[in-house]
Parts: C-alpha cells; sequence; structure tokens
C-alpha cells in the first residue's frame, strides 16, 4: 500500500511538498494534469517514514499520508 497518495488533479505544482519531504522522494511529475500542472508524485514509497510533513504544508489539501 502507498503511503503517500496525491490527487493529481487537486495538485497545483507549488512545489512546497517537494521542499519539505525530508527524503527527498517527492518530485514534480514530466506530465501535466488536465488543468495543466505538473502534478507531484512519489518516486521511492518504500523511502517513506510517513512523516506527514508534505500533508500538513500542501495548501491545496491534495496529499493524504498514510502510516
Amino acid at each position: 500500500m502507498d503511503r503517500v497518495v496525491i490527487d493529481e488533479d487537486r495538485c497545483k505544482s507549488c512545489g512546497i511538498c517537494v521542499s519539505v519531504c525530508p527524503r527527498g522522494i517527492i518530485v514534480l511529475s514530466d506530465r501535466v494534469n488536465k488543468y495543466g500542472f505538473r502534478p507531484a508524485m512519489v518516486k521511492e514509497q518504500e523511502q517513506c517514514t510517513s512523516c506527514t510533513l508534505c500533508g500538513r504544508m500542501c495548501p491545496h489539501v491534495a496529499i493524504e499520508v498514510y502510516k
């Protein structure tokens, strides 16, 4: 099961989650969502510690973190 789930349609590519991730596993995707933004994605789910920083900092409530 994925620890971090990002709602690609809510993501506005602000990059806050990328900057706060202590493991550096969140990146902006190379593709665009239906609104023209490059949604964030987790490149290595198994490295996630479920710290929830990304979800707490997301201004668009696009991230859910599971422990």
